[in-house]
């Protein structure tokens, strides 16, 4: 007899995490009895439901919250800086602390979400689309980047900030592809190269992504308004000058596969594992050389097409249960809410603005040269770069009025951000 297969009745109402509120509300009252018990188990058996929890709550605050999901992040922001508050103000146990920031640190929580994030997103896109990318768009990111830095550092300089402070802690990060994939693996990046606590480089980094993010939203929107007013720099949704119709990602849609899942997380650690190998040989990060390795190989084609799929459904199921629960992690381990208080300064926010300013610019200017709509150029590889990532995407683009330009944003944040940690682990030695 074949096997009947079984429809789910869906449950109606409020949820998160997919999870019906009541559900929710009893797995949240035994998580946190436990956390304030301070019987939580330790390692990753007691950190994934206290942390998952905190993430969910947070999370659905940050993406409700009016001001906050429109201008500054969304939830991102509010696990971030609302994790760190829960140590700040001693508002956990100790215990509970502990579990959470070993998690991250010792037990590499960190470092296995980077190797998913990474290898799935560069292997799941459209291997033509990454090469034509690399031929005209790639030097529209990079035109953005110098844009950025430059202005950076000279404004650092005359305020006082310093040219390299400015560049490395402000600059690079808000280049850098957001939070999981760019501040928190360059601030391990600056630890090790500056001899450094992480968590101290992370506490500058953080405000800057932030303030970035919220900038380039609504630069998004006035650059929307402002193709309206010059129709000649806009190309109202096409990238290129001489393109008929808005590109799209072609990737064929290939059904769930749990034993996939498994195969995309073997392969996307034992990726993370060959850039530790690399690193031995070649002076640069493991981080650097592992999005070195995938670019290459997704370039040539030479990894079949199954394990392609299998490393992109695995990085959809960690991004799309596990991101909140990192996100926590981040605020207890790598944010100290003092250092981040200091760091906002009327010197500081210019420091930001003028960063999103090159990003403008400098993507605008070589777009144009390269036969691009300066608008559009300036949105996806200035902003898309200058943004917080995916979720920063959505909202530039909401903003700018071009959610169809996405795949486009996604290569900024993509490969752009994997670039940015290239281009950090190979200017420290000169900046540091």
């Amino acid at each position: 007899m074949g096997k009947s297969v079984v429809k789910l009745e869906q449950e109606k109402g409020y949820k998160i995490m997919g999870m019906s509120l009541l559900m929710f509300a009893i797995i949240t009252i035994i998580v946190l009895t436990a956390t304030y018990m301070e019987v939580l188990p330790t390692g990753m058996i007691g950190a994934f439901p206290l942390m998952m929890v905190v993430g969910a709550i947070l999370n659905e605050i940050g993406d409700r919250a009016p001001i906050i999901k429109d201008f500054l992040g969304g939830g991102a922001i509010v696990v971030i800086f609302g994790s760190a508050a829960l140590v700040t103000f001693n508002l956990i146990p100790e215990s509970s602390i502990t579990i959470m920031t070993n998690f991250m640190k010792s037990e590499s929580f960190l470092d296995f979400y980077i190797a998913a994030l990474i290898t799935g997103s560069i292997l799941g896109m459209d291997r033509k689309l990454l090469v034509k990318a690399a031929i005209r768009y790639l030097p529209c990111i990079l035109g953005g980047v110098i844009a950025a830095l430059g202005l950076a550092g000279i404004l650092g300089a005359i305020l006082g900030f310093g040219a390299k402070e400015a560049i490395l802690f402000i600059a690079i990060p808000i280049m850098g592809g957001g939070m999981g994939a760019g501040a928190v693996p360059l601030a391990q990046i600056f630890g090790e190269g500056m001899k450094t606590d992480p968590t101290t480089v992370l506490s500058m980094m953080v405000p800057a992504v932030a303030l970035g993010n919220a900038i380039s939203i609504v630069a998004g929107g006035l650059l929307n308004r402002l193709g309206r007013l010059k129709p000649s720099l806009a190309g109202h949704g096409k990238l290129m000058v001489d393109q008929e119709d808005p590109e799209e990602d072609t990737e064929d849609r290939v059904e769930i596969n749990y034993r996939y899942m498994g195969i995309g997380l073997l392969t996307a650690t034992s990726f993370f594992v060959w850039g530790r190998i690399l690193a031995k040989f070649i002076p640069l990060h493991s981080y650097a050389l592992m999005i070195i390795s995938v670019a290459i190989v997704k370039a040539i084609g030479i990894l079949p097409r199954k394990y392609e799929v299998a490393c992109f459904q695995w990085y959809q199921f960690i991004m799309t249960n596990l991101t909140p629960t990192l996100l926590v992690g981040i605020g207890v381990a790598y944010t100290n809410l003092a250092e981040v208080a200091a760091a906002f300064t009327p010197s500081y926010l210019a420091l930001v603005t003028v960063t999103v300013i090159g990003a403008i610019l400098g993507a605008g200017f070589v777009g144009k040269l390269l036969g691009f709509y300066p608008i559009e150029a300036s949105i996806t590889a200035g902003l898309c770069m200058s943004n917080m990532g995916g979720t920063g995407d959505v909202a530039v683009l909401s903003a700018a009025d071009r959610m169809h330009l996405m795949p486009f944003a996604q290569i900024s944040s993509r490969i752009g951000g994997a670039f940015m940690l290239l281009l950090a682990s190979g200017i420290l030695g000169f900046l540091a």
